[in-house]
């Protein structure tokens, strides 16, 4: 059955000749742990990768449940993880997932960085995976905010007054993510999911279709 609907597919976009592509591709023997066991530092990445794939279903599942206003936030992130099949699960996936993540995002920034994969020719390669890191960051630091606890309140606040002590722009930064000068409240939850939701995850998506076609374009860099 799979078989034949590949081939109804294949017959009209011809598939095939990427498909092949993809799955054919060899592997630098550098870069496999069954020939070399220092080849492990080369899977943060792939790791990291697999991780945020976690995060964005998971992310997904939960705003179906959630919904982002300061008197119904808690009490639906309470209903989730006590009323919904397997909400806790998939919950305590997506809030450890957000620290594994970046646990894991930073070590393949070591790698690349100690053994000197950021150089000529992959700088642009290595622009894009420093701008990735901030992007991931930004999701941790608005995404803490929406379980609207005391924790996640008084967090934002310490967050705010950081963004606010930028010089020139930090008073203009405050206000755009608080949508006030002074009051975190409504408009500071509502602004912070919808950055969550749908500001940082198009940037994510992008910034790692641009850094996936550079490593194919590129290959994967050498050992130091």
């Amino acid at each position: 059955m799979l078989q034949k609907i590949y081939d109804w597919v294949d017959e009209r976009v011809d598939i095939t000749p990427l498909w092949r592509d993809i799955a054919d591709h060899e592997v630098p023997e550098h870069v496999n742990p069954a020939h070399n066991f220092s080849a492990f530092v080369y899977c943060f990445g792939g790791l990291t990768f697999f991780v945020t794939v976690i995060q964005i279903l998971s992310g997904m599942f939960l705003t179906m449940y959630y919904v982002p206003d300061i008197e119904n936030a808690w009490r639906s992130v309470y209903y989730l993880q006590t009323q919904v099949a397997h909400g806790q699960i998939v919950r305590g996936m997506h809030h450890w997932g957000a620290s594994v993540v970046i646990v894991m995002l930073f070590l393949h920034t070591l790698r690349v960085f100690f053994q000197g994969a950021y150089k000529k020719p992959r700088e642009l390669n290595w622009i894009v995976g420093v701008l990735i890191f901030f992007i991931m960051l930004g999701l941790g630091l608005t995404g803490y905010l929406l379980p609207w606890d005391n924790k996640a309140y008084f967090a934002t606040v310490v967050t705010l007054e950081i963004a606010e002590g930028i010089p020139y722009i930090g008073e203009m930064t405050k206000t755009l993510l608080a949508g006030h000068p002074e009051i975190v409240g409504a408009q500071t939850l509502t602004r912070f999911f919808a950055i969550h939701v749908f500001f940082l995850p198009a940037a994510l998506f992008a910034l790692m279709a641009v850094h996936f076609i550079l490593i194919r374009k590129q290959g994967i860099s050498g050992p130091m």
